[in-house]
């Protein structure tokens, strides 16, 4: 029941938004503040998050809410997948990340395999685009799209960046702990799947 209270208060929170950015009567955006400020206090109560952190999240979001966007670099080697252990929860996770303004989700990912394994990329395939929310990954405050690319390792060496410190290889049955606000043990799995079937299709929510 706790997360459809999460559904529900980033609903509201995204028709909130989207008044603020389009509404120019003045009592119209006071509605729409308090109920951004009624979704804040409903996400800090069901995700834990500090009530300013959530404000801060908010208030620096402008214009039309839509799903932010995360791409994850899928890079095997000898029946192993590549992940880095994140600084924040020293856990492991695919590399990547949120994707930048001004770049494609190939640019991307290949940007975030350097600076988090330092290994030089070239994206091959087009995985899988999931939606967050169909998948057990932690409640979150925004509504997520997730992006797997399968990439080639073209140069480079296995170095640590600002948010990671550590990189290994791993086998499907032998996975890490993983950090599973940024991908799961099923979503892993499901990524061994296209090392073994080389036609198997893009998947998609």
């Amino acid at each position: 029941m706790s997360d459809k209270w999460l559904e529900w208060a980033k609903r509201i929170q995204a028709l909130s938004q989207s008044g603020l950015a389009f509404s120019k009567d003045v009592f119209h955006r006071e509605r729409y503040e308090e109920l951004r400020g009624i979704s804040t206090e409903i996400m800090q109560e069901y995700t834990g998050l500090e009530m300013k952190k959530i404000k801060d999240l908010f208030t620096n979001e402008e214009g039309y809410q839509t799903p932010k966007v995360d791409v994850r670099g899928v890079v095997f080697k000898d029946n192993k997948i590549l992940m880095v252990k994140e600084k924040i929860d020293d856990q492991w996770s695919l590399p990547g990340g949120f994707c930048d303004i001004g770049l494609s989700p190939g640019e991307n990912i290949v940007k975030e395999i350097k600076e988090e394994a330092g290994y030089d990329a070239t994206p091959v395939k087009l995985l899988a685009l999931l939606d967050m929310n169909k998948h057990p990954h932690p409640p979150q405050p925004y509504h997520y799209y997730k992006i797997f690319i399968q990439c080639r390792v073209t140069g480079g060496e296995a170095k640590s960046g600002v948010e990671t410190k550590g990189i290994g290889f791993f086998e499907e049955e032998h996975l890490p702990e993983l950090s599973v606000g940024r991908n799961t043990e099923s979503q892993i799995k499901m990524l061994f799947e296209f090392l073994r079937d080389q036609r198997k299709e893009t998947l998609f929510d």
